[in-house]
């Protein structure tokens, strides 16, 4: 009995197939494609990226770091649960940092800053255009990202860059609620904290920031608590 050919690995510099997993399983996860609790498979994955499971156990070690897969006692891994009993929590934190790098960046942003946040909007707004959620979540991260670097406060900057991370699953949901089809208004409200940052108006920054925050915020509360049950006539 012959033995089946092996499937051929490609070609890849080092590190390089650690991050195509990595990139690959972040937007099935992100975008709710690998659903959370369920099971991730080093033996299944090793076989579909026909690559050995070092560079699988890698790219799942950085995923667990970002708060996306939980190692469980039998070392076994998952998908990380959304944990909505503490939404509440995050929700405060994130409008938080939303409100203080905003208000922030007002006070201390540099032209070179205007420039870098206005560069990731445009890459934002194209995103939007093209209906890309996945690209509307990582432009958002970054166009804000970019604001917190400009209030110069390491500290601030990385607890917001945790904070959108961890919550890259529940701003998928939000885009999902208007089926990846954002409204023009809640686009152009970046361009509004992006005046006042520019106008080095800090209370208004901290307006639109503390605006921008919560319509996010009721949103995803309207979708989780919409009431979805068929009506049954017994």
């Amino acid at each position: 009995m012959t033995k089946p050919d092996a499937i051929k690995k490609p070609d890849r510099k080092r590190g390089s197939g650690v991050k195509h997993v990595y990139d690959v399983l972040r937007d099935e996860i992100i975008d709710l494609v690998l659903e959370p609790g369920s099971p991730i498979d080093e033996i299944q994955l090793a076989e579909r990226f026909a690559m050995s499971r070092t560079p699988i156990r890698e790219a799942l070690v950085r995923l667990s770091v970002e708060g996306l897969v939980t190692t469980l006692p039998n070392r076994s891994t998952v998908v990380s649960n959304i944990n909505f009993l503490k939404l509440h929590t995050f929700f405060d934190a994130l409008t938080l940092m939303y409100r203080m790098t905003t208000r922030l960046a007002a006070e201390y942003h540099t032209p070179e800053d205007l420039e870098i946040i206005r560069a990731h909007q445009a890459e934002f707004e194209r995103a939007v255009t093209d209906q890309d959620a996945l690209a509307m979540i990582a432009t958002n991260r970054e166009f804000h990202a970019a604001i917190a670097v400009a209030g110069q406060n390491v500290y601030y900057e990385g607890l917001f860059l945790r904070l959108l991370d961890e919550g890259r699953r529940i701003l998928r949901l939000y885009y999902s609620s208007y089926q990846d089809q954002l409204p023009p208004q809640f686009v152009s409200e970046h361009e509004g904290m992006i005046d006042a940052i520019a106008a080095g108006d800090v209370e208004r920054a901290d307006e639109v920031a503390h605006a921008h925050a919560d319509q996010i915020v009721a949103q995803i509360q309207r979708l989780i608590s919409n009431d979805r049950r068929v009506k049954i006539t017994l």
